[in-house]
Order: structure tokens, then sequence, then C-alpha cells
């Protein structure tokens, strides 16, 4: 979504724009909310002392996220910002995908994290909270 929004002129393009940033923004909350709720105190539980610190900058990772969501909510398509804000919350995201992906994941599978177990329970949540399966599944 956010090389999708990239290829928009927020001038011609505002209306579409404007639902990409709208639904990525509402997927993220969702999404930083289970992580936070279910996915993080699983792990962190796991882990050992010396990798808490990868809990901690998640943490801190959702919380620039969830500032740039916050700035995006009060914008609109046709502010000078709106775009590059966007911008920078994927490339956020996007870093923090691979430390996840790079670094917490693999530990947390090593210290024998039940993840299917947690996978079950995001997918409910998801559901519960109006998400499709096509959806829930990203």
């Amino acid at each position: 979504m956010f090389k999708d929004a990239e290829k928009l002129d927020p001038q011609d393009d505002s209306e579409e724009l404007q639902q990409i940033v709208e639904t990525t923004c509402r997927e993220l909350k969702l999404h930083t909310e289970i992580e936070e709720d279910l996915v993080y105190p699983a792990i962190q539980e796991a882990l050992g002392e010396d990798d808490q610190d990868l809990i901690r900058e998640a943490n801190i990772e959702h919380a620039s996220a969830k500032d740039l969501i916050a700035q995006l909510e009060q914008m609109n398509p046709g502010d000078e910002n709106y775009q590059p804000t966007f911008k920078v919350l994927g490339e956020y995201i996007n870093h923090h995908v691979k430390e996840e992906e790079g670094e917490m994941f693999p530990k947390a599978k090593k210290a024998k994290v039940d993840i299917e177990g947690l996978g079950q329970t995001i997918m409910e949540r998801k559901q519960a909270a109006g998400m499709g399966e096509e959806e829930a599944e990203q």
C-alpha cells in the first residue's frame, strides 16, 4: 500500500490516496494493538534478559508509528505533508518488520514460543475486529 500511495498524485488522486492511507492506518492500529497485547508479552516472557531490548525497541517503534498515524488522521490529502508523512510511516514499518523477522521472531522460535497458538489467537482477534479472512492473514 505504501508503494501504491507513492505513485499517486495528491492533486489528481486525492480520494484514492486518502482511502489507502485510512485503510493502512486502521490496519496498522489493530496490528500494533495485537502485537502489544498478545505477541510481545509472550515473547518477552520467553526471551532471556539479554534480549529484552528487542521488545523495548519494538514498543518504541510502535509509539513512533502511532504518532505518525495520529498526524495523518489530522491531515487531508491536500496537505503538503500528507504523502511524505505516509512515506515516512512506510519506512518505519519496513524497518520494524525487518527487525521482527530478522531478530525477534527467530529468537522467539528458538525460545519455543507457541507461534502457532499465537497465530490462531491473532486471527480470532482480527476477525472479532471485523476484518475478513483475507485481511486477517496480512
